[in-house]
Formats: structure tokens, C-alpha cells, sequence
């Protein structure tokens, strides 16, 4: 049975671009700009579930650190 949602946690990579880490599956992709990333996950998720098994949605869910001065 193929689940119904993916969630992928995404941060912005320290050397620039973005990275998506799966929560609870073994998959991990990269990409320059926001949009390409969304068509590496794609890409990705594909490879990984055998044709029709995959999720019927992929979440991704920004991480964004951010330091305020007082």
C-alpha cells in the first residue's frame, strides 16, 4: 500500500541552494534554487517507489534559521 503523503524537510544548504531530507524513507536529493529543487524531489521520490506505490502527495516543509539582534 503506497502512503498518501511524503514530507520532505528542506533547509537552505550553508554553501547556497537547498537541501530535502524524506522523513521516514531514505531519500535525499539537492538543487541550486527552491524550483529546481521541487523537480529534483519529484525526480527522487520516482526513483524510489516502484511505479504506482509512491505517495499521492509530497509535503515540503521549509527549516529556516534566523538570529534576531536585541
Amino acid at each position: 500500500m503506497s502512503p498518501h503523503e511524503l514530507i520532505f524537510q528542506v533547509e537552505e544548504a550553508p554553501e547556497g541552494g537547498f537541501t530535502a531530507q524524506a522523513l521516514g524513507e531514505s531519500i535525499y536529493t539537492q538543487a541550486e534554487t527552491y524550483d529546481a529543487l521541487k523537480d529534483a524531489v519529484r525526480e527522487a521520490v520516482a526513483c524510489y517507489f516502484d511505479e504506482g506505490q509512491g505517495p499521492k502527495m509530497i509535503r515540503l516543509h521549509l527549516v529556516r534559521d534566523e538570529l534576531l539582534a536585541i
